[in-house]
């Protein structure tokens, strides 16, 4: 880069750190007590908590990761992950989760996921369980957002990785600390506005450089495929629609079982906010994800640039590198935005599962008061944090280490297996039982572990047949590990011992109340709810 548009960068990301601590400063007199720091007082509105939902979900891997190895398979037909995002991963899941998940965890005092379980299925056992899965899970899960971080700055700064991922904890650490979720939430929108702008940005300047769209797409149309199929990465549904197809479902359907996307609904004010957040977050999501994917999806027009072995994360980087100083700015931004953003959702998740669902209530009996509660939840904020970003530097120092990697790889899985299918069914349905529940979270859990323990050549498993096919990525194991939720749960509830009838209908009674109309159909405000 040249010396003013190094400059221009680093007065952006000096103004971009200053404004995110100032953010955490301001929060800091709403985050006294502990519904404010994790719920934001369930009085959060919708471009709040549509921003939040859609930087949680789009990190720096899905930009230089998922959007480089998929476009590269895939070809334009990649957009379609980025529409699934859109459509079943924002849409659907608002429509579905978004005010009954607001309601009933209003009406039964839940804070976390694993206190949703507890509470919901009368069992402690289960948030115990939930507490542990979301403990191992999440960190590596974390880790991975500094991927990418340590290319795109070589390229302007020729910054060492470990420094990138130094600045990026301490600062996201900053404002989390100090402001809670009311902090995470307004730098997101500040964040998710930095990501619209910038994807439109980079795909207008990539499209530019080859000619503008028409051109770009002809010149993919040559691209061989090594098949029959000519054309093969501009077709409708690319060289591998089965294939497609599962990258779909789980990048789509698997944000119905993460808690740290599940936990934007806690928060969301009243029914005209589940209204309007449910389109902001799904036209976020077209732009943000449809356009990342978009963009991967030509990724195979800078092949002669690439290194013989490359690796998938060099892909965007490489077409980022073509691009004028100014662009490489403004991406940079992206990045960091979309890394930071969902690193503090993470760490805020993983905090206050740990102190509310396992610290206070075991270790301290019950009795730690909000203040002491928010110390310690904030002494785990900087753990989780110190512990991610050790391990993106181990990752990076000991490449050979390779189950850091593959321990990132089963982490989305291994959460949405779990918990999707009991969290949404204990939602719906009355007839859902506990050990329906202990089913789906051993088996949830145990598919990605039969898959990591694959990946790492400590199991072997048949070349061919179902199991190979099941086991031969991590996105197959999470996509079956959620497909079998699905279906197990009902069924083994069929069998089961039922809940208390009566405790049951109690839990359920937040729907029949009375507001204008069904609780169903409306949702009422905190301050409705005291009255």
């Amino acid at each position: 880069m040249a010396t003013s548009a190094i400059i221009l960068t680093a007065a952006l990301l000096v103004l971009f750190f200053g404004l995110m601590i100032g953010v955490g400063i301001y929060c800091r007199k709403s985050a006294t007590d502990v519904n404010s720091f994790v719920l934001g007082g369930r009085s959060v509105g919708p471009w709040l908590t549509a921003f939040a939902f859609g930087t949680s979900y789009f990190s720096a891997v899905i930009f230089v990761g998922y959007a480089g190895q998929f476009g590269w398979n895939f070809g334009l037909a990649s957009t379609w992950i980025g529409l699934g995002n859109a459509f079943i991963g924002s849409l659907l899941a608002w429509s579905v989760l978004g005010r009954r998940t607001r309601l009933m965890t209003q009406h039964i005092g839940s804070k976390t996921m694993p206190d949703f379980f507890s509470k919901r299925f009368g069992s402690e056992k289960l948030k115990i369980a939930a507490s542990f899965i979301v403990f191992v899970f999440l960190i590596p899960y974390t880790a991975s957002l500094y991927n990418g971080l340590s290319s795109l700055f070589n390229i302007a700064f020729s910054v060492p990785y470990w420094a990138c991922i130094l600045a990026m904890a301490v600062l996201t650490g900053i404002y989390v600390i100090f402001g809670g979720y009311m902090a995470t939430a307004i730098n997101d929108f500040i964040q998710g506005i930095i990501m619209l702008v910038g994807i439109v940005a980079v795909i207008a300047s990539a499209l530019n450089a080859n000619g503008g769209l028409t051109a770009a797409v002809e010149k993919l149309s040559q691209v061989d495929s090594g098949t029959a199929f000519e054309g093969a990465y501009t077709s409708f549904l690319g060289p591998d629609p089965l294939a497609l197809l599962i990258v779909v479902l789980l990048t789509s359907l698997g944000t119905w079982g993460l808690p740290q996307m599940i936990g934007k609904f806690y928060s969301i004010t009243n029914e005209d906010a589940v209204r309007k957040g449910t389109i902001i977050s799904t036209i976020f999501a077209i732009v943000v994800a449809g356009g990342c994917y978009f963009l991967g999806g030509f990724g195979r027009l800078y092949s002669h640039l690439l290194p013989e072995n490359f690796g998938f994360d060099s892909i965007i980087p490489t077409i980022l590198s073509t691009l004028p100083d100014i662009i490489i700015a403004i991406v940079i931004m992206l990045v960091l935005a979309a890394s930071m953003s969902t690193l503090s959702s993470l760490v805020l998740t993983s905090a206050s599962t740990l102190t509310l669902d396992v610290i206070v209530p075991y270790c301290m009996k019950g009795k730690a008061s909000q203040k002491k509660s928010l110390f310690i939840m904030r002494l785990f904020i900087v753990f989780f944090i110190a512990v991610s970003a050790v391990i993106a530097i181990l990752k990076d120092m000991f490449p050979n280490f390779t189950f850091i990697a593959q321990m990132m790889g089963v982490s989305w899985g291994a959460l949405a297996g779990a918990f999707l299918a009991p969290f949404l069914y204990g939602l719906y349905s009355k007839k859902t039982t506990r050990a329906a529940v202990v089913v789906c979270f051993v088996y949830g859990v145990g598919l990605e572990l039969v898959q990591l323990l694959f990946m790492m050549n400590i199991l072997v498993l048949p070349e061919s047949g179902f199991l190979h096919f099941v086991f031969q990525n991590s996105l197959y194991s999470g996509v079956f590990a959620m497909l079998g939720g699905l279906i197990l749960t009902p069924v083994i509830s069929l069998f089961t011992k039922k809940q208390d009838a009566q405790e049951v209908d109690a839990i359920f009674s937040c729907y029949e109340r009375k507001v204008l109309v069904n609780a169903t159909d409306a949702l009422h405000s905190a301050e409705e709810a005291k009255s």
